[in-house]
């Protein structure tokens, strides 16, 4: 079996380069930037007031105050000002156009009115409130990079670079493809023995938070002539496909024999984790401009979302061109000691806490594979290594946060 490191490397060699899409900026919130984008100005456009007050030339302010002047003419955010008259001052806004002849702007608390003119009491400092042609990005600068997700802030730099677009990566098709007999639709009534199919509602919710655009088809049952159907079906229409359950070797679990049938490309089978290891990779129409990769998860719920999160997701990332698909995990401490069996990296759902500066990570109760509740409750999942004993209270492990590789 593979290391958890050596499966995610080779899964992740999978991916074919990612493919550009040029959409609206109203559509491309959670998209990947496909290329860099540069400022095709001096941003700001011109010199402006990042005050109310008064905009003057500091040459202005010779001997002692206090100063009374003239004030002449008015700038607001969208004017073309004339030209500041020697020895006065300009009522200016946030926003406005500096004046020629003004470097500077004095707030209009610092400032008293008397009719047409203004006293000033202290000396202003150079170039005091204004913000500067080009001061956050020159022409030609790089205003973000190749691979940067857009959030709110990354669109509304955009548009204040005057882009109505976005370059961005094609979404992955992701379909998700459950199996079981055992398997009805949440609500509905069903015969004895069978359970609500819970996993696909979760897997798509993560595949479409990492930015996939995700299908789900009804539960294929356990024999090969539907299953083939569905499966066949969701190859010829997905970048990736994801099967839950039917991967491992019992007499009903037809899903790899049946991928292989179809012509599948098996890649990798059984991971050295807990929970997670029947997990199986392969590619259909390897070599061709458009490969599908094929991701086959355990059925049990526990142990489809945790590989999912660990190899599903860094896929969907890695597919439009994330910079880091996989995040870092982080050091903690452990809260409560953990009994572990060496030979596989086990992932165990856990709390976490502060304890002044440290991080700790404390088990919860259920560990089981079908136990969906701890997981529920869990902020994270902490790595025990695969040779690693029992481990005690004050460990040091790593953890990944739940929230970023769910997203």
């Amino acid at each position: 079996m593979l290391s958890l490191a050596e499966a995610q490397t080779r899964l992740l060699s999978l991916v074919p380069k990612a493919r550009m899409q040029r959409v609206p900026l109203a559509d491309a919130g959670g998209r990947m930037l496909f290329e860099a984008v540069r400022a095709t100005a001096p941003w700001p456009l011109f010199d402006y007031s990042a005050m109310d007050g008064y905009a003057a030339a500091f040459a202005t302010f010779v001997g002692d105050g206090p100063w009374t002047l003239p004030v002449r003419g008015e700038s607001r955010a969208g004017s073309a000002p004339e030209a500041l008259a020697s020895g006065a001052l300009m009522r200016i806004f946030t926003g406005a156009p500096m004046p020629a002849g003004a470097d500077l702007v004095i707030m209009q608390e610092n400032v008293t009115r008397k009719g047409e003119d203004a006293e000033v009491a202290q000396r202003p400092r150079a170039a005091q409130h204004v913000r500067r042609k080009g001061e956050d990005l020159e022409a030609g600068a790089v205003a973000l990079e190749a691979g940067t997700r857009l959030g709110p802030v990354q669109l509304s730099l955009l548009a204040m670079l005057d882009h109505a677009t976005a370059a961005v990566a094609e979404l992955p098709r992701v379909t998700i493809v459950p199996t079981g007999d055992e398997l009805r639709a949440p609500g509905e009534a069903g015969a004895m023995g069978s359970i609500p199919e819970s996993n696909a509602v979760a897997l798509r919710s993560m595949a479409a938070a990492c930015g996939a655009a995700v299908r789900t088809v009804s539960p294929a049952r356990d024999e090969s002539g539907g299953l083939a159907a569905d499966l066949a079906a969701a190859l010829e229409t997905s970048d990736v496909v994801i099967t839950i359950g039917g991967v491992s070797v019992g007499d009903h679990d037809l899903v790899r024999p049946t991928l292989e049938r179809l012509g599948v490309e098996i890649d990798l089978y059984k991971v050295a984790i807990k929970p997670g290891k029947p997990l199986t990779v392969g590619v259909f129409g390897r070599g061709t401009d458009r490969p599908v990769v094929v991701l086959g998860l355990p059925g049990n719920p526990v142990s489809a979302l945790v590989t999912f999160a660990m190899f599903g997701a860094p896929l969907l990332r890695a597919w439009q061109g994330h910079p880091t698909p996989l995040p870092p995990a982080l050091p903690a401490e452990l809260g409560a000691a953990v009994r572990h069996a060496p030979g596989r990296l086990e992932l165990v759902r856990a709390t976490l806490d502060r304890s002044g500066s440290r991080l700790v990570a404390t088990p919860v109760a259920a560990q089981a594979s079908g136990a969906l509740f701890g997981l529920a409750h869990a902020h994270a999942l902490l790595e025990v290594p695969l040779e690693a004993g029992d481990l005690p209270v004050g460990a040091t492990v790593k953890v990944h946060l739940l929230s970023e590789l769910f997203s």
